[in-house]
């Protein structure tokens, strides 16, 4: 009798995945195992964990950049140091390529528990690192290889258990990213001024190991695999939609994290602002991310993810744009937290766009293993890009226009990719 309820409740997603515009038939709408109840939603604060020490960590990187070039690795280039941050950011990315497979297989559990112990651990030796290459070990490999275990899991179980709330879901998981950016990098400032670099960092890795066991305890994989999968579905390329998504992405996370990791030295060093505030430029900026990781996946639900997608995109474009002209303490702090708000839908939709595109749910963590493997290039390389822009010239001019160049590029294939998936019409739900 359980495995007949089971086949029925992977019918019911299947079917909704398929064809995600249907509406479910009006049974459905008052079933306990979707969209509400205490399980469901409690599946939601274990995934804000999972983003808060994934992405919330990657997030902090933009405080460390700056510690890194006035004290700790004083005469090492701008674009050296990037490499750690965004070494980070690759491997959270491209490891996606196991851990969706890995996913898929049942192995939630024991990768959120396999990063419960590989993040404090990469913290802890970040604090005791004083060398380049130490850092490059500790916080951009176990750190990155430690949040890629969490974050392909973070998004890829939220479907099992939501269908017309998905997008709400996510986007309220999604906002542990922002909080976590807010949290981790005002702890490091304050506590490295009072009780030293090696103990600031060591409370973020105490606090990551507390918060990542609220996961550990709470999420449970809701269907159990009955077939292997593979680290590729090839058939995914055939797909147009599939191909536009992720140069689109790729694109995008080229230049996206140009601003996060540089607004902090560039309002410092340009003189906009001193050392204090300028510390807090990214807490502002992960501050007014949550709200714009939530609000446009609440209007996913009822408009469609690339519909929302589109816009959070161009918007976040136009306002990278705007960065090369402004020069004041307020126009740095309202575009600071402008570009958060709307970046914010740029990151935290993909994963709804993906739920949406894929015709059969159990291949999700599969194919949000490949875009993401191909996002991490854009990843791994952009922020480097930036610095040797910056080094090179000793201005923030060419970073400015690499960042919003790559992102308007993102912003077109964007709109592409929904008159593909609309056909043509101009006003479609997709």
């Amino acid at each position: 009798m359980g495995s007949t309820n089971l086949e029925t409740e992977q019918t019911a997603v299947l079917a909704d995945a398929a064809n995600p515009t249907a509406s479910p038939p009006a049974e459905k709408d008052s079933e306990p195992s979707y969209d509400t109840g205490l399980t469901a939603w409690l599946h939601v604060m274990g995934s804000f964990f999972l983003f808060f020490n994934s992405w919330g960590v990657i997030n902090t990187w933009g405080a460390y950049q700056t510690y890194y070039e006035q004290y700790l690795l004083v005469g090492v280039s701008s674009s050296s140091i990037a490499w750690i941050g965004s070494l980070q950011s690759f491997l959270l990315m491209l490891i996606g390529v196991v851990t969706g497979p890995l996913f898929d297989l049942g192995y939630f559990r024991s990768l959120i528990s396999f990063a419960a112990f590989l993040m404090p651990f990469g913290l802890m030796m970040t604090s005791i690192s004083t060398k380049y290459w130490q850092l490059i070990l500790a916080q951009g490999v176990c750190v990155g290889l430690a949040a890629g275990c969490l974050f392909v899991p973070s998004v890829a179980l939220l479907p099992q258990y939501f269908r017309r709330k998905r997008g709400l879901a996510n986007g309220l998981a999604a906002s542990g990213s922002s909080i976590g950016g807010v949290v981790y990098p005002i702890m490091f400032n304050q506590l490295q001024k009072t009780v030293g670099f090696p103990w600031a960092t060591r409370a973020l890795g105490f606090l990551s190991f507390g918060t990542i066991c609220i996961s550990v305890s709470l999420m449970r994989q809701r269907f159990e695999p009955k077939e292997k999968r593979r680290l590729y579905d090839f058939s995914a390329f055939k797909e147009p939609a599939f191909c536009i998504f992720a140069a689109a992405m790729f694109l995008g996370f080229l230049g996206f994290y140009n601003f996060l990791f540089y607004v902090q030295t560039y309002a410092i060093e340009t003189g906009i602002v001193g050392p204090n505030l300028g510390f807090y430029l990214l807490s502002m900026l992960n501050a007014a991310s949550t709200f714009g990781r939530i609000t446009p996946n609440f209007v996913a639900d009822h408009t469609g993810p690339i519909n929302m997608l589109c816009p959070a995109v161009t918007i976040t474009a136009v306002l990278a744009f705007v960065w090369i002209g402004v020069h004041t303490v307020a126009g740095i702090i309202v575009l600071s937290a402008l570009y958060g708000f709307f970046s914010g839908g740029f990151v935290s939709l993909p994963p709804v766009v993906m739920a949406y595109m894929t015709p059969d749910v159990r291949d999700l963590g599969t194919r949000m293993g490949m875009v993401f493997a191909i996002t991490s290039i854009g990843l791994l390389i952009g922020t480097p890009i930036g610095g040797a822009i910056l080094s090179d010239t000793n201005q923030f001019l060419g970073v400015q226009l690499f960042t919003a160049c790559c992102l308007i590029g993102s912003a077109g294939l964007m709109a592409l990719l929904r008159v593909v998936r609309a056909k043509g019409q101009l006003i479609a739900k997709v």
